[in-house]
């Protein structure tokens, strides 16, 4: 989940509370340059324009360049970290998403979450927990020997439950802790890229049919909108070069043969 440039630059300047007209007066780069380094449609950002961003944020250009997650730290010893080798091994081989995994590590509540997980693992309350349930125990056994309540007792059975059990405890504990951190999350990450977009699978795939149907040209035409649709291709700001050039490589291509035999068929 590793951001693009144009979102590292466009988070950095709404973190700020800046407008691209005020990092304009400030940075003294212009309006359109600043908005075409956040566009989605990326060009090539300047030397000159990189280093002076990088320097106004406070963060390395390797950051901006997407080179380094780190923004304040690129010389940082690795010995000060405490890591273990395995956790280094782990962070490297790119068998977890770190970005998310930092996000994770640095949410106010997660020392919470570890706090939590450190007392149930360590043994921290279950001192308290067996001396409290004792206690519970040592109650019930003095009032079923004095008033020798019935089998459905509310009092005698209310004691009986009131056993803490100290497994169940933390589990519900870790729980809402986790579920706090992955909501606040998924609230940062709705309008990234890389999320899930608001529109259904189903409700973009009803959409480009109906614009395929509607679609005025030929069946080659029709095959090449198809495909630029499945690739997120800007079909109409193609020249007419490139799309012969797509059409010419497509026709090698047996899903192309099938599906203009099928039209064919249909006809």
């Amino acid at each position: 989940m590793e951001l693009s440039i144009q979102e590292r630059l466009k988070d950095l300047r709404v973190e700020r509370g800046l407008t691209l007209e005020q990092l304009a007066e400030q940075t003294h780069l212009s309006k359109s340059a600043l908005g075409s380094y956040e566009a989605d449609e990326y060009k090539d950002i300047s030397h000159y324009a990189l280093i002076k961003l990088a320097k106004f944020y406070g963060v390395t250009a390797d950051y901006l360049l997407g080179l380094t997650e780190t923004k304040n730290h690129p010389n940082a010893d690795l010995a000060d970290l405490r890591l273990s080798d395995d956790m280094i091994d782990l962070l490297k081989n790119g068998r977890i998403d770190t970005a998310l995994f930092c996000e994770l590590a640095t949410h106010r509540d997660f020392v919470k979450l570890l706090a939590d997980i450190e007392i149930y693992v360590n043994g921290v309350a279950a001192g308290q927990i067996q001396n409290l349930n004792a206690w519970v125990d040592v109650a019930r056994a003095e009032i079923m020997e004095k008033y020798q309540p019935g089998e459905h007792d509310k009092t005698a059975y209310l004691l009986k439950a009131s056993h803490v059990q100290e497994g169940e405890y933390f589990s519900r504990r870790v729980h809402d802790d986790i579920d706090g951190i992955m909501e606040d999350i998924k609230e940062a990450h709705r309008g990234r890229a890389e999320s899930a977009p608001k529109n259904s699978v189903v409700t973009e795939l009803k959409k480009d049919l109906d614009e395929v149907a509607n679609f005025k040209g030929s069946r080659l035409e029709q095959w090449l909108l198809i495909y630029c649709k499945q690739n997120r291709l800007p079909y109409h700001k193609l020249t007419e070069e490139e799309k012969q050039w797509l059409i010419r490589i497509g026709s090698k291509s047996d899903f192309m043969k099938s599906h203009i035999q099928q039209r064919g068929k249909r006809r």
